[in-house]
């Protein structure tokens, strides 16, 4: 009981600052400026065998606020969420060392300085060498720390449920912001095309995948975290007040990579549990699919029907589109040819972006990270996509009972693949598939035996 007062007193807590934000923005500099000091507290002054769990849940909180401190400018740069997870890992790294059978992220790490290199020669004169080569490598750098400081450590489920709910709460703020920012959606919504607007403001494909990311924590806490009826309609709720805004953003990838990530870990939750957990966990099933359906009904009727034409892909009169990846597809085959042209250096770290500004007038930034690596990184960027790919995979076949691990390396596949890692989420949440996740050792008693000489 004492648990759940927490777990709503924590989530009330943030509602409320979302709602105060909302009211005065210059607090959220306080906001981000408390919460750095907090953690980094927290870190140095809990026990060592406590310190791998307090840089995990920083790190996670502030990949949950990234968005939000960029959307009300709170943070102190544009990739402040990054640079602060790479902060708390490398701290995590110096108490806690790193596993050895992680060298293969080391090697990662040393393939993304060639293109470096390479961008040197390659950029234009106009371009700002340090911004355009820390923007596009932030992430990747972002992942191959956070990948090492994770890789094989042991958290218990029960841990790793802490994790992912300071991932949750300041998303929980971002929402009740986004509420206040465009309570009415009637008047905004009047195309298919993305709505900056309904995401409060900022660019709807971040908001989008940053909501995403809360309906996938949420729709894993519906299922193992709700012990009471009264819990689980309560994170039913907040996952349709959050899958709404998701929803009517109109950005798709976000809401399509939650939807994925909560499937894969029903589908592996439900392998594993036992003939009686079944029938509950197909039980809450219902009742979730009953709150995606009234998401969807709710953002349809506040958007008027455009909601249908955006996932139809048509636009607002009914017409299809000619490409339903909304000019991706093109940016896509671009940067392939970059490889296939440059394959063995690549054309250099941020070029694929330089080159498009000489040849559109505009530096449309690629939303897949994968064509972005072959591009820009050349053979090197071959060997870190199957180092990416395949390393899990080793870890994994050592560990089977972690249900969260694929839900997880498709949360960072699929966004790498819509919204490339302008954020550091996919970067995060691959760290967390390399953790060695087991459930808590129960305490063994043992029966004292009589003094036989009394």
């Amino acid at each position: 009981m004492k648990t759940n007062i927490t777990y709503i007193s924590a989530v009330g807590v943030h509602a409320a600052l979302g709602f105060i934000i909302y009211l005065n923005e210059s607090i959220a500099k306080l906001y981000f400026l408390s919460a750095l000091l907090y953690f980094l507290y927290g870190i140095i002054m809990v026990a060592n065998k406590d310190k791998t769990l307090e840089v995990l849940k920083a790190c996670a909180y502030f990949v949950g606020a990234e968005v939000f401190f960029r959307t009300t400018k709170a943070s102190i740069s544009y990739e402040a969420g990054k640079y602060i997870v790479i902060m708390f890992v490398l701290i995590g790294m110096f108490y806690k060392g790193v596993s050895g059978k992680g060298y293969p992220y080391f090697i990662y790490l040393m393939f993304l300085v060639p293109s470096v290199f390479v961008a040197s020669t390659t950029l234009s004169f106009d371009a700002n060498f340090r911004t355009n080569i820390a923007f596009v490598l932030s992430g990747p750098v972002c992942l191959g720390l956070a990948a090492l400081f994770c890789y094989n450590k042991h958290v218990t489920f029960k841990q790793m449920s802490q994790i992912l709910l300071f991932l949750l709460l300041p998303i929980i703020a971002h929402t009740v912001y986004i509420y206040f920012y465009a309570p009415d959606l009637k008047d905004i919504i009047t195309g298919t095309g993305s709505n900056r607007s309904a995401a409060g403001g900022f660019g709807a494909n971040q908001v989008a995948t940053a909501l995403g990311l809360g309906m996938f924590v949420l729709g894993i806490r519906v299922f193992i975290n709700s012990p009471t009826i009264g819990i689980k309609l309560f994170n039913i709720a907040i996952l349709i007040l959050m899958s709404y805004r998701a929803i009517v953003t109109f950005s798709r990838g976000g809401v399509i990579a939650a939807l994925l990530c909560i499937g894969i870990f029903l589908f592996m939750y439900f392998l594993q549990a036992k003939s009686k957990a079944r029938n509950r966990i197909l039980g809450i099933f219902v009742l979730f699919v009953g709150a995606m359906v009234l998401s969807w009904i709710i953002s349809s009727n506040q958007s008027s029907g455009m909601l249908e034409k955006r996932y139809a892909n048509q636009n607002a009169r009914g017409v299809d589109k000619t490409d339903i990846t909304t000019g991706r597809g093109e940016l896509f085959m671009g940067e392939l040819e970059g490889f296939i042209t440059n394959p063995f250096f690549g054309i250099g770290s941020s070029r694929a972006k330089d080159q498009r500004i000489e040849e559109d007038g505009q530096g449309v930034t690629s939303h897949n990270e994968v064509s972005r690596t072959l591009a820009e990184h050349g053979i090197f960027g071959l060997i870190i996509l199957i180092i990416l790919l395949i390393k899990p995979l080793d870890l994994r076949s050592s560990n089977k009972q972690n249900y969260y691990f694929y839900a997880l390396l498709a949360f960072w596949f699929a966004t790498i693949n819509h919204s490339s890692m302008r954020i550091a989420a996919p970067a995060f949440i691959y760290a967390l598939a390399l953790l060695n996740v087991k459930h808590e050792k129960r305490p063994i008693h043992r029966k004292q035996l009589k003094d036989q000489n009394v």
